[in-house]
This record gives structure tokens, C-alpha cells and sequence, in this order.
């Protein structure tokens, strides 16, 4: 909106109610696509050939972009993610190496001591 441009209550109560109609005859429409497909789930593209078919075509364009962007945000989460886990699985068996030699330096020096107290005896 334009600087200076005030909305009363009743404008922005008007719409949201005109928003919410909007949303549930869109999803209406793409339950529709997804049912032709014997689906139950919506997809993307039941939600993309619903807005065509509600003569929206001008939304098609930047919903697919919008689309393309959130599919690589995710997917980068993803790879970040598991990058992660790989680097936390790595630093696990890192430690647990460690805890494996401290044990065994451990034994060493009790069989040491148990030798030098055999000679002694």
C-alpha cells in the first residue's frame, strides 16, 4: 500500500473473509485434480492446474517460481542437515576411538603395575 493509505476494520475484516473464500475455492478446485488422479493428498500441481482453471493463468507464473525457490531452500536444508549428521556420526566414532585407546592405555598400565608387583614379589 501506498504511504499514508489507512484500512478500517471493516476493509480488512472484509478481506479476509473474501481471502478465506478464495482459499477454500481454490483448494475446492484442486481436491478436484486430485481426485481425477485418485488421490487424497493435493499436490502442487492440482493447486497450479486449479488456479488455471479458475482463470487465474497470471498467478501460475509466479506460484511456480515460488515453488521452484522453496523446493531449493529445502532441498538445501536437507543436504545441510544430513551433512550435519554425518559430521555428528563422525565426531562419535572420534570420541569413541578415544574412549577405546584411554581404556586400553588404561589396561596397559594396570597389567604394568601387575608385572612390576610380580617381579617384586
Amino acid at each position: 500500500l501506498p504511504d499514508g493509505v489507512n484500512i478500517s476494520k471493516e476493509a480488512r475484516s472484509a478481506i479476509s473473509r473474501a481471502a478465506s473464500v478464495f482459499v477454500l475455492y481454490a483448494t475446492s478446485c484442486a481436491n478436484n485434480f486430485a481426485m481425477k488422479g485418485k488421490r487424497k493428498t493435493l499436490n502442487a500441481s492440482d493447486v497450479l492446474s486449479a488456479m488455471e482453471e479458475m482463470e487465474f493463468q497470471r498467478f501460475v507464473g509466479p506460484l511456480k517460481e515460488s515453488l521452484e525457490v522453496y523446493r531449493r531452500e529445502q532441498k538445501g536444508k536437507k543436504e545441510a542437515r544430513k551433512d550435519k549428521d554425518k559430521k555428528a556420526d563422525s565426531e562419535e566414532q572420534d570420541k569413541s576411538r578415544e574412549e577405546e585407546n584411554d581404556d586400553d592405555d588404561e589396561r596397559m598400565e594396570e597389567e604394568e603395575q601387575n608385572d612390576e608387583e610380580e617381579v617384586d614379589n
